[in-house]
């Protein structure tokens, strides 16, 4: 049954029809639902399941089984990878790495074998690969796209999984990509076991990065609200005031031209004159004006059983605005 899948027997048993929640059963190359009132089924290409919800996806299951037509992810360039990685970042991430130790040993506490969901597990997110230094952490790395790490295709609104299925979900830089980010974190709480543990990165101030597919910013407080489901772990931001300078300066040029060869060059050259910006941010980073200026948030919860309410919520402010 295994050779199916990317992934352990184990989490295939947990697999659910999209639609309607039902079990999945396996014949040749498909997943069944095995609810009478259902009955979809669900392509396996190249050992990867196609999970869409289409009535309720931006995505088509056709895109992906459509000969010349299936959805992949064009940042896998590896010609892209190499240029790009010649070049000074702006995006530097300056919690990412602690953080992710955190993680995996709040995942190994949680379970002997802990499962985690990565949703968006196209671009590795920065510090991830402090998670695979623990053998024992199984991640199940999902995408809406195809690509190398893609095991498993699903729109986070519609997770394909029992409920109480995981030990722990990694969103990283993907929220502000779903047109109901509520929905996803509901299915999120779903699918996390009693005590499972969340990791969400989100950006707040940057400009738009993936085209018609990108719909949402938050304020610390307002990420925190997104999760209002969950305890804080932790929480706070992951990229500073001088990446979100860095990103302003850049799109500022951008804005003057269409031209595909001008905007290379603008990229360039705006990465070469504003990475000093990252240094900054190493001191400014944990400071209260970062909770007002940053680039981005991230938070560390644990499923809880009780929500969060406003009031509680706007006394969680930490930044430098004086109301």
């Amino acid at each position: 049954m295994r050779s199916h899948f990317h992934f352990s027997e184990t989490v295939q048993s947990l697999l659910s029809c999209p639609i309607c929640k039902a079990s999945l059963e396996l014949k040749e190359q498909e997943l069944y639902c095995l609810s009478p009132g259902c009955a979809n089924h669900f392509p396996i290409i190249n050992q990867v399941p196609i999970l869409l919800n289409e009535a309720e996806s931006l995505f088509s299951i056709a895109e992906f089984t459509d000969t010349g037509n299936s959805i992949t992810n064009k940042q896998d360039n590896p010609l892209k990878k190499t240029l790009s990685t010649l070049l000074p970042s702006i995006d530097v991430n300056q919690r990412a790495e602690e953080n992710y130790k955190q993680l995996a040993q709040l995942f190994v506490a949680q379970a002997d074998q802990p499962k985690v969901l990565v949703i968006g597990c196209g671009n590795l997110g920065q510090g991830i690969e402090e998670i695979f230094a623990y053998p024992e952490i199984e991640l199940i790395e999902s995408d809406i796209y195809m690509s190398q790490r893609t095991m498993l295709v699903c729109d986070a609104h519609d997770l394909p999984f029992m409920s109480e299925s995981f030990d722990g979900v990694i969103i990283q830089a993907v929220l502000e990509h779903v047109v109901d980010p509520h929905r996803c974190v509901a299915e999120i709480h779903r699918v996390l076991k009693p005590g499972g543990i969340v990791y969400a990165e989100t950006p707040f101030m940057q400009q738009v990065h993936m085209g018609r597919h990108d719909f949402t910013r938050f304020t610390h407080l307002g990420h925190r609200r997104l999760f209002r489901n969950f305890d804080e772990v932790e929480s706070g931001a992951v990229g500073g005031p001088g990446m979100a300078l860095a990103w302003s300066y850049q799109y500022f040029l951008l804005s003057f031209t269409q031209s595909y060869l001008l905007r290379k060059i603008i990229k360039i050259f705006t990465r070469l004159t504003s990475f000093y910006l990252q240094y900054f941010d190493k001191y400014l980073i944990n400071k209260p004006g970062v909770f007002d200026a940053a680039s981005g948030y991230f938070f560390i919860g644990r499923k809880g059983t009780s929500t969060l309410s406003d009031k509680e919520l706007i006394r969680l402010y930490k930044g430098s605005v004086k109301s």
